[in-house]
């Protein structure tokens, strides 16, 4: 029987990392596509519980929720669109730009791919880092770790069990030029708090919020000792193992005395 896959991302249904990951897994599986009609990059995990929200059908089995976010789709897919089987996998991405380290918790790329294994369906977030001008992106590399990952897992079932996904993040790096994929931890983002200030013709002041730079922090991790963040900086591609579960257990006896 055809696998059914569903594609989604937080860029819009318009984005070309979208477009290019459709066409990189389209003959693997039946595809269906539901994806955000305007950009939600860094809404989260969020759901649209204050106003309706509208399919609209752009080609078929390729439809954009009016307004929704990237959990929306997922969430609303399952409603819609596989009333009687949920589909055996869900891949969120290409996203344009990294999900490193704590972005994972901004991210709606990583956010529909929380929705998805909340709801017992296996899950793929793909995001590619860009330096400089992300508009010049090809996605060759991003379309063939895509396809590699997309494949096995459909064939073999998930590297990972119960509400957890992969995150995988692509360097800006042509496929020959690449060093491999390396399994990773979350790393440390060095994130700062600047935001553009302007004024409008009116001179009423704005902020804008920008997009941040790839600093880091290097971490010492008793348990893994190579992050997402420096698979990138090396030149490889990063597949990290992200469970929902936030609980710090090793914590726990330490409140308990602090209480």
């Amino acid at each position: 029987m055809e696998k059914t896959v569903l594609i989604t991302n937080d860029d819009g249904f318009d984005s070309p990392g979208l477009l290019a990951l459709k066409e990189a897994i389209e003959p693997l599986a039946n595809l269906i596509v539901v994806a955000p009609t305007l950009q939600k990059s860094a809404c989260g995990h969020s759901l649209t519980l204050t106003r309706p929200l509208h399919f609209i059908e752009i080609d078929k089995n390729f439809y954009k929720l009016d307004d929704g976010t990237p959990s929306d789709c997922v969430f609303l897919s399952l409603t819609k669109l596989f009333k009687d089987k949920k589909p055996d996998l869900v891949v969120s991405g290409i996203n344009i730009g990294p999900n490193l380290g704590e972005d994972i918790t901004y991210s709606g790329t990583a956010a529909a791919a929380m929705e998805a294994v909340l709801q017992g369906i296996p899950a793929i977030a793909f995001s590619q880092v860009c330096k400089g001008d992300c508009g010049k992106l090809n996605f060759e590399l991003a379309k063939e770790i895509a396809t590699k990952l997309v494949k096995k897992t459909l064939q073999e079932g998930s590297a990972v069990d119960d509400r957890k996904f992969l995150n995988v993040n692509i360097p800006p790096l042509a496929p020959r030029d690449y060093k491999g994929s390396k399994v990773t931890h979350a790393g440390r983002r060095a994130y700062g708090f600047d935001a553009q200030v302007h004024h409008n013709p009116r001179g009423l002041e704005y902020y804008w919020i920008g997009l941040p730079k790839i600093d880091w922090t290097p971490t010492i991790n008793p348990k893994h000792d190579y992050s997402d963040i420096e698979a990138i900086e090396d030149d490889f591609v990063s597949i990290t193992p992200i469970h929902l579960d936030m609980t710090h257990y090793e914590s726990i006896k330490k409140v308990e005395e602090w209480l």
